[in-house]
């Protein structure tokens, strides 16, 4: 790019390096418009005759097109682009949805020179309209080859963030208790839906049990069978693992337990098991309080089918101190 200042009559079709005010603060134009032949009589009618402008030079593409291509490319899922002013393409959830994110393919993107993108958290849970990432690229104008670099290594590595739609979730509740199932019931069914709430939905199936290995396991089987895309497990106690009570239930159920303990605060002692493709959580001590806990960082990729690993419960460290 070379900036330079010239006569408005010349100004036609070079970009704009600084936002022009009236004399009495009303904007005219903004950095980096595309100075149109209306654009430069009305410049002249303001008494202008002289603006400060740039032009784009071999191997250079507007800022406009850059970020729309690089937005093109990251996202994927519900997802609908808005080019925005100042050099930005916005990204937004066209329906419910969880964002997942590629955190390592973000940081070596964001290395380059060219461009900035800015994400929702990993799993973060997205109403409708709303964004969950913007591009931003630097002023007027970017280099084709840094650009090109740039998509080369999304094409190759895979898009940084999808929007996964969370269409007709249904979660199934169960509520545990050592003397009666239907106490827990009491204590945490407002606190329960309070959470579901907050991610659109409500508990579909909801069943209370005595807190003993063959009634949970029981409670566990029925609430299969009804295929919800998601199972809670909320106790009056804290189970110690999967030896507990609820751990063992949950083996005698058929499932397979994939993580006991999460690197977050509040909710440390969640355990999380499968059976087939349904995730079962049990979150001691998560369902007292609508504050936020480990409950609301795993809920929105359940609730979206995406199969959570142990691996990526242990990823939940950094940002997991919620309290």
């Amino acid at each position: 790019m070379r900036a330079q200042t010239i006569d408005v009559k010349a100004a036609t079709g070079r970009i704009l390096c600084s936002t022009i005010f009236r004399p009495g603060g009303k904007k005219l134009l903004a950095k980096g418009h595309v100075i149109s032949e209306e654009d430069a009589r009305m410049l002249e009618t303001e008494g202008l005759a002289e603006v400060w402008v740039t032009e784009l030079e071999d191997g250079e593409i507007g800022e406009d097109e850059a970020v729309m291509e690089v937005a093109t490319e990251i996202g994927c899922g519900s997802l609908e682009i808005r080019l925005a002013a100042g050099g930005r393409a916005n990204l937004f959830a066209t329906e419910p949805s969880c964002v997942l994110v590629d955190d390592e393919l973000l940081k070596q993107i964001n290395c380059t020179s060219s461009v900035a993108i800015a994400t929702s958290l990993n799993f973060a849970y997205a109403r409708a309209g709303q964004r969950v990432a913007t591009v931003k690229s630097i002023p007027f104008a970017v280099s084709k080859s840094q650009l090109e670099a740039v998509i080369s290594i999304v094409k190759e590595r895979g898009p940084i963030l999808q929007a996964r739609p969370i269409r007709t979730p249904s979660v199934g509740v169960l509520y545990t208790d050592p003397l009666n199932g239907e106490r827990a019931r009491q204590l945490f069914e407002n606190i329960m839906r309070q959470r579901l709430e907050r991610m659109g939905t409500c508990a579909t199936f909801v069943l209370a049990s005595l807190e003993e290995e063959g009634a949970v396991a029981r409670s566990l089987q029925h609430l299969l069978r009804g295929r919800p895309t998601t199972i809670l497990i909320a106790s009056t106690t804290a189970p110690a693992g999967p030896d507990d009570v609820v751990g063992r239930a949950m083996l005698r159920a058929g499932c397979q337990i994939e993580r006991f303990l999460a690197p977050v605060e509040p909710g440390n002692l969640l355990l999380l098991g499968y059976k087939d493709d349904v995730p079962i959580v049990s979150a001691p001590g998560c369902f007292r309080s609508a504050k936020p806990n480990v409950v609301d960082l795993v809920l929105p990729p359940m609730l979206a089918r995406y199969h959570v690993t142990g691996w990526e419960i242990a990823c939940l460290g950094l940002g997991g101190l919620l309290a």
